[in-house]
């Protein structure tokens, strides 16, 4: 962009005046002065630039940095880089410091067997260390596999599998924590000294033991080799780490129970044919005929033999017969024993589901015991089923009890903590106390068509939706659909809080499909609030808030249609009067003709009246006359006038109008009152006479 004329802006320096009372600092007068004076160069270097017309900005463009200078690096540090790389098919290819790739693959100092997944990994190496002994052993000891050109391979795979041994028990079973006194122990040195005193470490030291040495003076026997199978304790402790990931551990459960019995006829087959090759191979029937794959012959008549299937040979020699006696025995003891704990373990897996079957069963077999219909027993199957169905088990509840209180809220939290604080009425409230509602929190399963709620009920729950969707139902017959609500949704919940008639329910909540609800139950919240009286507050004024917000609305009147276009609509009854009908509004004729007669009966009253008025003034006259007569005449004209001045006879009892004052009297007031009732739609008429204060 190029300046114009209006860019610059001349600034006049003012004379100054200086004031001989302001003290005054010498370096601001000169920073000052410097900056006007600059001012008034560019000024007139703009000025010149204009008339020249060269319109290019006075400042110099910035040039393009350069790129910083490398600094030299030392020979030796060049070096060091360069040592870092390997040629290879003419490429280059970066290595890794040994020092570096050490501190990466160190070794924590302590390490949790429960939860370090590596360590699970650790032990799968160790295992298969292990069942490398154990399967091979016997077979090298009984079977002509080893021979004097394989024994290399042999010994490459013994020594690999002692390293992981070594391994194990020098660098990975010392660093392992455990508790003390219900403390974990970090410390390297207890970690230490816990390993050397168990049993374990005895263990795995006489696994270790190099008798393999003996190769030099004895030959190459694989018996020396037979005191690797004592680190059974690595094997089993893999298997129960493993189960404890597991979401399904009855599966492995069952693997490792089949390996079991597989182990144990490959034990027999190699017996087998050391007795065979004892007795003689194809000396008799009984004995390995040497036909074949020696391996897979004796592992099928060890399968027959162990399974007592029949049908082998009869044995001749007496080593035979006690050979084969044993064999039964040991056969039949093991595999009832293997069958016995294959049941275990398919029972445990189908536990739940055999409880459920149970149940359904009882349930089904009551109903038919006291005729329940058919249609309430296909409700109550559909239940069961979905519920199994959906959550593979019958009461949630039930299943949370055998947790301790900690694990059981940190289970809801993860599940629910999310959907109650998107309540409105639970917003601002106490953390603690949502924890302690998502505890009290129970589920429930709702067919299609249940009505989870009706009209005018007494609300005593709140509901809130974790799966399906639920109709609320209106209109004039109940059956309109108002709205439809989805997971995460929330209803019901003013009746917790709700007193003095505001807890009934105001329309029908019906399930749509297969619904799942939580429920609050208000006898569960009043004992939450009892422990947190502020929480209870801020419930208290959001639930009147909520009470104005979803009150019902004025209706509407019904549209006018056809000829009722042409009669003027009648006006409202008035209050006062509605209030004298009996509040109600609608008058019939024997109600109108009550009324009539009491009008009447008012008026004949007020007549009596009237004449009573005039009579007692006549009497008050004579008396005054009579005064001055002697006093017989006048205890006659007094007896006279009382009988006057009593229109009522005896036992006859004269109708008194209601809520009117005689004619004349001025020393009493009239006061007519209306109050609400109870009823929203009545009012209460009070009549008061009271006397006018003189």
């Amino acid at each position: 962009m190029t300046p114009s004329q209006e860019d610059f802006i001349v600034l006049p320096v003012p004379e100054q005046k200086v004031n001989q009372n302001l003290i005054t600092s010498k370096y601001v007068e000169t920073q000052l002065q410097d900056f006007a004076k600059k001012m008034r160069e560019r000024t007139a270097h703009q000025k010149e630039k204009l008339k020249e017309d060269d319109l290019s900005s006075p400042e110099a463009s910035p040039k393009v940095a350069a790129p910083a200078a490398v600094p030299p690096q030392p020979e030796e540090e060049t070096k060091k880089e360069e040592e870092h790389y390997c040629d290879m098919l003419c490429c280059k290819f970066k290595k890794v410091p040994l020092k570096e790739f050490l501190k990466k693959m160190k070794l924590p100092s302590n390490i949790d067997s429960h939860t370090d997944g590596s360590y699970i990994l650790w032990l799968l190496l160790v295992t298969i260390a292990y069942n490398w002994n154990c399967w091979l052993i016997p077979i090298r000891l009984t079977f002509p596999y080893q021979t004097p050109n394989n024994m290399k391979y042999w010994l490459i795979i013994d020594i690999i599998c002692d390293i992981i041994y070594l391994s194990d028990m020098l660098m990975i079973q010392p660093r392992l924590e455990f508790l003390k006194g219900g403390n974990k122990i970090i410390d390297p040195k207890e970690m230490k000294e816990h390993y050397r005193t168990s049993i374990k470490f005895k263990l795995d030291l006489m696994s270790i033991i190099p008798f393999d040495v003996l190769y030099f003076i004895l030959g190459f026997n694989p018996v020396f080799r037979i005191n690797r199978t004592l680190k059974y304790t690595s094997f089993f402790e893999f298997n129960d780490r493993l189960e404890s990931r597991m979401n399904k551990a009855y599966i492995y459960r069952v693997i490792r129970t089949t390996g079991y019995l597989l182990f144990v006829l490959h034990l027999n087959a190699c017996i087998y044919y050391w007795a065979s090759d004892y007795e003689g191979i194809g000396s008799s029937k009984w004995v390995y005929d040497g036909t074949g794959n020696s391996y897979l012959r004796c592992y099928y008549w060890a399968v027959r033999t162990l399974i007592t299937i029949g049908g082998l040979p009869e044995p001749q020699s007496t080593f035979e017969i006690i050979f084969q006696l044993l064999n039964f025995f040991s056969g039949v003891f093991v595999f009832s024993s293997l069958i016995g704990q294959m049941r275990d373990v398919i029972g445990a897996a189908t536990a739940h589901q055999n409880l459920f079957r149970s149940c359904m069963d009882d349930t089904v077999s009551y109903m038919n015991t006291y005729s329940i219909p058919k249609l309430v027993q296909n409700r109550v199957r559909t239940w069961y089923e979905y519920t199994w169905a959906s959550q593979k088990i019958l009461d949630e509840s039930e299943f949370l009890e055998n947790l301790p209180l900690k694990m059981q809220l940190a289970i809801a939290i993860d599940m629910n903590f999310n959907i109650v604080t998107k309540i409105d009425l639970f917003k601002g409230c106490d953390t603690q106390m949502l924890y302690d509602v998502l505890l009290k929190l129970k589920s429930t399963v709702y067919l299609p068509g249940d009505f989870i709620c009706k009209k005018g009920e007494i609300g005593r729950e709140m509901y809130i939706i974790k799966q399906g969707e639920v109709q609320v139902l209106g209109g004039p017959d109940d059956r309109q659909v108002l709205v439809t609500l989805k997971a995460g949704a929330v209803f019901g919940e003013i009746s917790l809080l709700a007193k003095g008639g505001g807890n009934r329910r105001t329309a029908n909540v019906v399930a749509h499909g297969f619904a799942n609800l939580f429920i609050l139950n208000k006898k569960a919240l009043s004992e939450i609030l009892v422990h947190y009286p502020d929480s209870e507050k801020i419930l208290l004024k959001k639930a009147k808030l909520l009470l104005k917000q979803k009150a019902k609305p004025t209706e509407a009147p019904p549209p006018v249609k056809g000829f009722a276009l042409l009669v003027q609509s009648k006006e409202e009854t008035p209050k006062m009067l509605k209030a004298l009908l009996g509040g109600s509004g609608k008058t019939s004729l024997a109600r109108l003709l009550r009324l009539k007669k009491e009008i009447a009966a008012q008026e004949k009253d007020k007549k009596i009246e009237g004449v009573e008025y005039q009579g007692n003034e006549v009497a008050e006259k004579q008396v005054d006359g009579a005064k001055s007569k002697p006093g017989d005449e006048t205890g006659k004209i007094e007896d006279k006038l009382k009988c006057k001045s009593t229109p009522v006879t005896e036992g006859v009892s004269q109708p008194m109008p209601n809520a009117l004052l005689p004619r004349g009297n001025t020393k009493e007031s009239l006061i007519i009152t209306m109050t609400p009732s109870s009823n929203a739609e009545e009012e209460i008429l009070t009549v008061e006479i009271k006397e006018k204060a003189q």
